[in-house]
């Protein structure tokens, strides 16, 4: 079984013990979440879809650990100008363990 969630403006999709990389998340480590906004929930043979949302769904997730993403660098360049300027970017993300799905397909 699996649902297709939206988190902070963003789809995932959520399968029971896996783990979502999401965009940080200002709590402590092993708050429980409760999401319920379900696009739509799947067992492999039936499907519900919702409009915008399944009425009923939800999905628990245990909030892990913050990780950074990996390093990008940004480098602005005008020929004949003088001009160069680099910058870096790390992302910080939030790791999301889907501990169960519930709703009636």
């Amino acid at each position: 079984m699996y649902a297709l969630v939206e988190i902070k403006g963003k789809q995932y999709k959520a399968v029971k013990g896996e783990t979502l990389k999401v965009d940080l998340f200002g709590e402590e480590v092993g708050t429980t979440l409760e999401c319920d906004k379900v696009m739509l929930l799947s067992d492999g043979e039936k499907s519900v879809v919702g409009q915008p949302y399944v009425s009923g769904a939800s999905v628990r997730l245990s909030l892990g650990e913050a990780v950074k993403g990996r390093k990008i660098r940004v480098f602005k360049y005008k020929r004949r100008k003088k001009y160069r300027l680099t910058q870096g970017h790390r992302q910080q993300y939030s790791l999301l363990t889907v501990e169960d799905i519930q709703g009636n397909i």
